[in-house]
């Protein structure tokens, strides 16, 4: 779960995310977002209505998998963006969490949110990644 300072706080900042923010449209939901120069800190939402799932538990389940993702991304977050998520589909909430973190970040990316991570050049000669180093004479 994301930390309070990075929440909405009443119906007045969602109706202006909602009246003057920019749309990124994909195949489960939308991100809807502004740029807040009055903050220091991004604030977001995840709006999951009634008619995505009947069941409370379901549509919170696919709250809290979104706000995880972003917390988890809150370290490449460029600025204080006010930002809401609306889902339209309950099939976010059985995709794997790799695929759907592959998503959310992706509309982030495009908005301008997140800055789009490098891959690592990879070397033949050096591998980073082994568990044991092979040590050279």
């Amino acid at each position: 779960m994301i930390s309070r300072k990075h929440r909405f706080h009443g119906h007045g900042s969602l109706r202006f995310v909602y009246q003057h923010g920019k749309t990124i449209r994909g195949q489960y939901g939308a991100i809807k977002f502004i740029a807040n120069p009055k903050r220091k800190h991004y604030r977001m939402a995840v709006v999951v209505s009634r008619k995505v799932h009947k069941s409370a538990v379901v549509r919170n389940r696919i709250r809290r998998r979104i706000y995880e993702i972003v917390r988890r991304e809150e370290p490449h977050i460029t600025g204080a963006y006010d930002m809401v998520f609306t889902v339209f589909s309950d099939q976010i909430a059985s995709i794997s969490a790799e695929d759907l973190r592959q998503r959310v970040v992706s509309k982030m990316e495009e908005a301008g949110i997140v800055v789009p991570e490098k891959p690592e050049l990879s070397n033949p000669d050096h591998n980073s990644h082994a568990i044991v180093k092979v040590k050279e004479n």
